[in-house]
């Protein structure tokens, strides 16, 4: 098992999130993944730096600690052939360390090009498939050319390429994207503890890693905690299928209006018990993740990140997957 660190980069400007990505390898966690976004869920969070530059600078300031997108939606404000380009490059720069996390994005980051926004989740993923067979083309070396129903390259090559390509891992909400997970990519990415997605990610030969983000809030105490999530995360708890489709923070901040506390504190681990983040952990070891991604929500990024080194990192990589009784 691997512990990675959410950076939250709708809640935090670069800078910010660069220094706490260097507390992060200080602290013993494995891996820092980043949002790509072009706008925060609510507008009280205040941020969206560009992740590319914040991931170009964590590369340069920090050693050990992996790098990863959570995730990337190469096909509409971005074109593959941008990414292919980019990816390789923080390759380079991070020395290999660097994971590229794709998936079929959201109307919240997409719209803003003014190309639209596809209505259908087939069309998404029919687009995403074709994104990451033009990246792995591209990764090939030479110039390449690609026409597909929805996407093209024309002539195109990325000079810089790493010996090895970076990894790819495709998120995962249904069972088409796990299937394009394991014929397309190198690993899953996950934001539920469904089993199911793990399954059917390994049926159609998936055997890369399983990353999946766990939501919780540290602070002093459990109620600081929750409200602090209930204040800047609480869309979290609309649902994909909410998430992906509207398309600006004042339409979450007008979904989210009937989020209670107690919604919160059913969905986050919440306050400053350890035993509370175990209890969080475990069902995505049982679902069968591999790559856990603290997901805080709370106030204080350095209270948690220090919480987590005394309290939580031993605690969480003596864990592993509870039996299944039969």
């Amino acid at each position: 098992m691997q512990i990675g660190y959410k950076l939250a980069a709708e809640a935090f400007g670069p800078a910010e999130l660069v220094r706490q990505s260097v507390l992060a390898e200080r602290a013993g966690f494995d891996f820092v993944e980043i949002s790509d976004h072009y706008h925060p869920w609510l507008d009280n969070q205040g941020h969206s730096p560009f992740a590319w530059t914040v991931l170009g600078a964590i590369a340069a300031r920090t050693e050990r600690i992996g790098l990863a997108t959570g995730v990337t939606c190469p096909t509409v404000r971005y074109h593959p052939a941008i990414i292919a380009q980019a990816a390789a490059t923080l390759s380079l720069l991070s020395d290999g360390r660097f994971t590229l996390g794709l998936g079929s994005g959201e109307r919240l980051n997409e719209h803003v090009v003014g190309k639209g926004f596809p209505d259908t989740v087939d069309t998404r993923q029919d687009m995403l498939r074709e994104a990451v067979e033009i990246i792995r083309l591209l990764w090939q070396g030479g110039y390449r050319s690609y026409e597909g129903k929805h996407l093209r390259l024309s002539d195109a090559r990325v000079f810089d390429l790493p010996g090895t390509p970076p990894p790819i891992a495709v998120a995962a909400g249904g069972r088409r994207a796990a299937v394009l997970a394991a014929e397309l990519a190198d690993g899953l990415f996950a934001t539920e503890d469904r089993p199911e997605l793990v399954r059917h990610y390994r049926d159609a030969g998936g055997s890369g890693p399983l990353y999946a983000e766990v939501p919780m809030a540290w602070a002093p105490d459990e109620e600081t905690a929750a409200r602090a999530a209930l204040e800047t995360s609480r869309w979290a708890l609309t649902g994909w299928k909410v998430m992906s489709e509207l398309p600006n923070p004042v339409n979450f901040e007008a979904a989210t209006t009937t989020v209670r506390l107690e919604d919160i504190t059913a969905k986050f681990a919440c306050g400053p018990d350890p035993a509370r983040y175990e209890q969080a952990v475990q069902p995505y070891l049982d679902a069968g993740f591999d790559r856990l991604v603290m997901q805080n929500a709370g106030p204080d990024p350095d209270g948690f990140i220090d919480f987590y080194s005394r309290e939580l990192d031993t605690r969480l990589r003596g864990l592993g997957p509870r039996r299944q009784s039969s």
